[in-house]
């Protein structure tokens, strides 16, 4: 519905109208907020026009005939296609009368109708008045709800840091208003807000985002267990994985970048990329035990031969990761990978070789 959308519940709808309003006011008086309405229409009037059975007939129509000429006439039609020659597709001809010929209740009832006994004002045929229009009630979920929703502008564009700076507004004006970040009671005894909107989305998205990265480090942790056939190996393997956020998130903050789904992105995929450069170590150091050599030798050994093709893995990613740092819906990405790959390559030289050591040395 908007990018800031607060959805306001509560016991009775003239009670959600009052909440709303004060949350309304919170939104307009927030720095950052702009664009702000609400879903309770303001009240006015409408005109109401009885059509006459007796005046129709006299007239020799159908009261149903004077209501679609009626529609007609303000609302538009249809009457025919402009056959233009440098127009590609024909062009439709619609007709309505100007705003002007029903601004007013006079005015309305001097919109003329088509009859078969010829052209006759609308008040001759109806008796028309002004009456409250109806207002109307959304519903979510078979409950009445009352939106407030809002944009944001300036610096930070993402609503969550509107919304948490709107926090201590919103208890201050509506001590007694429940706010919910996630989800929404199935009761309305007492009057409370949910965030929705963006912050939904993102929500949603970071969910499913991290239930992916938890799920792909349960299938590294089984392969490499697969692999080396042993289940202490593979946590040494994947210990580099949290350091990639040691690049990560200061490269965000240094660029002013914000942390968004690509930016999650990336570091999953830089779980298997920084999984790859732990197995070539540990695979080279174990080959060196094979082979008769010291742990220590081959501890050293393997940090000095296999840092060439990790450099060279590193130094792949970052060029590839510069071409997307200029985009700006995949820019978290290119962080994420550059800033990633660099810190928790450099890590992963001195770190693996050191923690196999100290696992095995004894």
């Amino acid at each position: 519905m908007a990018t800031l959308t607060a959805e306001i519940y509560g016991p009775d709808y003239q009670e959600q109208i009052r909440v709303a309003e004060a949350v309304k006011g919170v939104f307009e008086s927030a720095d950052g907020v702009v664009d702000v309405d609400w879903t309770v229409a303001a009240e006015h009037a409408q005109v109401r026009a009885a059509i006459s059975q007796a005046e129709a007939l006299r007239a020799g129509a159908t009261p149903e005939q004077i209501a679609q000429s009626v529609a007609a006439s303000l609302g538009g039609a249809q009457v025919g296609l402009l056959h233009d020659e440098s127009s590609a597709e024909p062009v439709p001809i619609r007709l309505q009368l100007a705003d002007s010929a029903s601004a007013t209740v006079l005015d309305f009832g001097a919109v003329p109708v088509a009859t078969p006994r010829g052209a006759r004002r609308l008040e001759t045929l109806a008796e028309m008045d002004s009456v409250d229009a109806p207002q109307p009630i959304f519903h979510k979920n078979l409950r009445p709800v009352v939106y407030v929703t809002a944009d944001v502008a300036g610096a930070l564009e993402s609503p969550a840091y509107a919304m948490i700076e709107m926090g201590e507004p919103l208890q201050e004006t509506l001590p007694e208003l429940d706010v919910h970040w996630a989800g929404s009671p199935t009761l309305t005894e007492s009057s409370f807000l949910v965030w929705d909107g963006e912050w939904q989305i993102t929500l949603e998205v970071f969910r499913d985002l991290g239930i992916a990265f938890a799920a792909v480090l349960v299938l590294i942790y089984v392969l490499v267990v697969a692999w080396f056939q042993s289940f202490t190996v593979p946590l040494v393997i994947m210990a580099p994985i949290p350091l990639t956020l040691i690049g990560i998130l200061p490269a965000h903050a240094v660029s002013g970048a914000f942390f968004t789904a690509t930016s999650m992105i990336g570091m999953i995929a830089l779980a298997g990329i920084i999984v790859r450069n732990s197995i070539l170590l540990v695979d080279f150091v174990e080959l060196g035990l094979e082979r008769g050599h010291s742990l220590r030798e081959a501890v050293v050994a393997s940090g000095l031969i296999r840092s060439r093709p990790i450099i060279l893995t590193a130094l792949a990613v970052v060029i590839g990761g510069v071409v997307m740092v200029s985009d700006p819906i995949f820019q978290g990405l290119g962080i994420a990978l550059i800033s990633g790959a660099v810190v928790a390559t450099a890590l992963t030289l001195v770190a693996i070789p050191l923690l196999y050591y100290e696992m095995n040395k004894k």
